[in-house]
Parts: C-alpha cells; structure tokens; sequence
C-alpha cells in the first residue's frame, strides 16, 4: 500500500487507485478504553457508511452514478480514514466497467482487503430511491429528547464519565435517549463532525442531567466517529452499568460521506439505516 498522509492537502486521483484507502486499526483506540488484542470489547455492531458521490464510466465512456451503502462490522480489525474512503470513490471516477455488479464487487474486493474482514455492499440508483418511498426514508431517531433540559453548562466541559450516574435505588426501567447535540472533532482535519445520538438503555434509571452534560463534553474532543460512539457506550456500561445497552450514532455527511456507528452488547437488530433531517 502507498503511503497516504494524512492531513495534508491531496490532488483528487484521475485513474483508479486502491492503494489510497487507509486503515486505521480499532485496536489504537480501544486499548484507550482498556482494552488489548487478547480482551475482547463489550459491544459489537455494525458502521453504517453512506456515499453519495459514486461514479464511474460504462464500456462506452458514459458516465454512470449510484448511491452506495457499506455495513462494516466492528469486530474488523481496521476501519478505514474517511478522506481516503472519499478519495479511493473518486478514483472511479474515469474507470470503465461492465455493469453495477462490477462495480460492487470491485468495492467488496478493495474495502475487505483494507478492513481486514467481509463486509456487505449495495447499490442503489437515483431512481430506485425516488421510486421506493420506504428506501431510506428522512425521520428523527426515536426516543426522550435530552436537548429540552434546561441547563448550564461551562464551555470547557469535558466528556467525565463521573457525570453518568444511574438510580440503584429503583427498580429496572427501559429507557431511549436522543440528543442532536453531540459534536466532536476530526483528529486529521480538526473540522468538526455533527451527529445525532441514540441511546437505548435497560436498567436503573440513569440521570439525564449527567448524560446530556456529559454528551455536550465531547465538543472538544478529538476523535473519530467510531471512537467517540465506542467511548459513549463504554462510559455509560462502566458507570451506570446497565443491563443492556445500546449506542447509535447519526453523523452529518462530509465529504459526501456519512458515517453511522451503532454498538450493542445484546442481540439487537441492526438499526434502519434512515436519514435524519440533518442528513
């Protein structure tokens, strides 16, 4: 694999090039979070990845266009840089193929190589979308809105997981949490990464309060979307300790990429990959 920088300015590819995606290993973060390669996390899941700049030229010369979706399991042992994942689609852009099944099995190919395990891949043309009103359809994720609490927060609030605290002293409840607040920083570009955030939670009652201070703390924190999801989820089993838990992260596109990670440590279906209004 060449060497990618990351970070610094790069010239947009004119030929195909499989070589520019970047792994990243999961391992880097988790041992953060107080993991090593012979403990294995508490959670697994899913990244859900939405491209909308997909293109690529037909035997004639044509140009053609899809949207794709790529589910990335979290027990991959790399993920992928997103700049690189946005500059490798655009390396497509003056390569000829068959037919979409071409396309998609030339994306299977290059992102497990990258990732390091299997993932799913699917194509989707503009009128498909127009034509199934049920495919990804615009909807706010489900659940208690936290951003109605009214309160103070110090700007150079960090994300302290001392502010998750549950109620031991009541009886198990099952609860769902959305805030549209949180907000992190790219630890390659600076740039700020937008999300919306589900959590579904099974055990005693966790103060809301905490949990949107706690949530509004990762302003300043510098990390990748999956990391950042990773850490919620970890924080939140290791202070309230839940039953079961779940953690579902909506990033804003960049790049004309958006990425959606989703951890859970029960047998939970995977989530609907909808599109929120933001999105």
């Amino acid at each position: 694999m060449t060497e990618f920088v990351l970070g610094q300015q790069s010239a947009y590819p004119n030929q195909y090039d499989p070589s520019l995606l970047f792994p990243i290993a999961r391992s880097d973060n988790r041992s953060t979070l107080g993991f090593n390669a012979q403990s294995t996390p508490p959670f697994f899941g899913v990244d859900i990845w939405n491209a909308y700049e997909l293109a690529w030229l037909n035997l004639k010369g044509k140009p053609q266009i899809a949207l794709a979706e790529f589910i990335i399991p979290a027990e991959s042992p790399n993920m992928i840089e997103s700049k690189s994942f946005k500059l490798y689609l655009n390396s497509l852009n003056q390569h000829c193929f068959a037919d979409l099944a071409s396309v998609r099995a030339c994306l299977q190919k290059d992102l497990a190589k990258v990732l390091g395990a299997s993932l799913q891949v699917k194509l989707v043309q503009p009128n498909e979308v127009t034509a199934n009103k049920k495919m990804n359809p615009i909807e706010e994720l489900e659940g208690q809105l936290l951003d109605r609490l009214d309160i103070e927060i110090n700007s150079h609030q960090k994300a302290d997981p001392l502010l998750l605290q549950a109620d031991h002293k009541s009886a198990p409840i099952t609860q769902t949490f959305v805030s549209h607040l949180l907000k992190s920083n790219c630890p390659v570009t600076g740039q700020p990464d937008w999300a919306s955030v589900q959590i579904q939670y099974q055990g005693r009652p966790i103060r809301e309060e905490g949990l949107l201070r706690y949530l509004i703390g990762f302003r300043q924190l510098g990390e990748f979307h999956e990391h950042c999801v990773e850490k919620i989820f970890c924080d939140i089993k290791a202070q309230c300790k839940p039953e079961k838990l779940s953690v579902y992260a909506r990033y804003t596109r960049r790049g004309g990429l958006d990425i959606n990670p989703f951890r859970t440590d029960y047998n939970a279906a995977w989530p609907n990959n909808i599109r929120h209004a933001r999105q």
